[in-house]
């Protein structure tokens, strides 16, 4: 073939951002073949010590990173993942919320359109995206994995919401993809309960393509102990999986979890399997197909990506400002501000001050109970 002066459509020259790690690596065929020139694009948030949580100027490196590999002619898929094995990503940088934009809506506003813009490089993105759950999938971190076309999951992950018990709502993408991925009703016990859900419950409700073990013992995979050691038959004679809360079997999953260590080598080779399948593809028929489904998620996210905007920057001036900077507490600490104290004084038509959000802060609350 003859040379040909190829146009560059990146936006940068490079991108070389702390917290962010990118990767192209060789692609191979379903036979486990590596194909010569074809690549698979992963991007990794680098910021396990705080659960992989983005900052700011993480965020601007995966819209930057989402494009590059949406117009490179040798990529045949994107990874999206975390460091480590405990978090794929727990959301927004909860230190740089408190001390930065807690208080200053115009500030979160900019800061919105970056995130807005992630989630649209993801969902604009012309390569299938997986994303790699190698740990917690939390906040805003499950927004930015529901975006994605696939997860792909070790069974020890957890699934969730934190919005309304940390001062916010999840309205950075899902109240939009969960209603379409999962239906009305449990998109509800998601979005207000935040409980997280396991992986084994984010397979069934139908937002994980994939799941397998990570936990081993004594040199062999186990299937999570906290979930499958209490298995119990519904009405219907179905074996239903539940999740072990209290007594013997609480206790001997959380002694198995102990004994054994984690290894992610079973969700490499799934995220490799399913990479290999795109290779036997035609890519403008796999673009066209990604677009065209897509589109419930798109319409969704687009109809109301604004208007959330404008209401999350304005709630960094109440209830966000209190909770985030509850939650920057250290972990082992109370993380919650007195939420009985909160509804108690807004009931009585208590105005948001300085002085009422330092009154709800986990150290007022402790003093108040001494």
């Amino acid at each position: 073939m003859s040379s040909i002066d190829l146009v560059n459509h990146n936006l940068v020259s490079e991108i070389d951002t702390p917290g962010v790690i990118i990767e192209k690596r060789p692609a191979k065929t379903p036979e486990g073949q590596v194909v010569e020139g074809l690549y698979n694009y992963w991007i990794i948030l680098d910021n396990p010590a705080q659960y992989n949580s983005y900052t700011t100027e993480m965020v601007k490196a995966v819209i930057l990173a989402f494009r590059e590999a949406s117009t490179a002619r040798d990529v045949v898929a994107v990874v999206f993942t975390g460091a480590g094995d405990k978090a794929f990503c727990t959301g927004g940088n909860t230190k740089e919320y408190a001390e930065y934009y807690a208080g200053n809506p115009q500030e979160y506003r900019q800061y919105m359109r970056l995130f807005n813009d992630m989630v649209s490089a993801i969902l604009g993105c012309d390569k299938p995206v997986i994303c790699r759950v190698n740990g917690m999938r939390i906040g805003g971190g499950q927004e930015i994995g529901m975006a994605c076309d696939f997860s792909i999951t070790h069974d020890l992950a957890k699934f969730g919401q934190a919005g309304p018990k940390h001062g916010s709502a999840p309205i950075g993408g899902a109240t939009d993809f969960l209603p379409l991925m999962i239906g009305c009703e449990q998109a509800m016990v998601s979005g207000t309960l935040c409980e997280p859900w396991s992986a084994h419950k984010a397979y069934r409700m139908g937002i994980v393509a994939d799941i397998v073990p990570a936990l081993k013992v004594d040199g062999e995979f186990v299937a999570n102990p906290l979930v499958v050691t209490e298995q119990y038959l519904d009405g219907f004679g179905k074996i239903i999986l539940g999740e072990a809360k209290s007594g013997d079997a609480l206790a001997k999953g959380k002694n198995m979890l102990r004994s054994g260590e984690v290894d992610l080598s079973l969700l490499d080779a799934k995220v490799e399997e399913f990479c290999s399948k795109f290779v036997n593809t035609f890519p403008d028929c796999m673009t066209k197909t990604l677009e065209e489904l897509r589109k419930p998620k798109i319409d969704a996210w687009n109809a109301n990506k604004e208007n959330s905007r404008a209401w999350l920057a304005l709630n960094m001036m109440t209830e966000a400002r209190a909770g985030f900077r509850a939650f920057n507490e250290p972990v082992g600490r109370d993380r919650e501000i007195d939420f009985v104290a909160l509804r108690q004084a807004l009931a009585q038509g208590q105005p948001w001050t300085s002085e009422f959000t330092e009154s709800l802060m986990p150290a007022a609350k402790t003093t108040k109970e001494k």
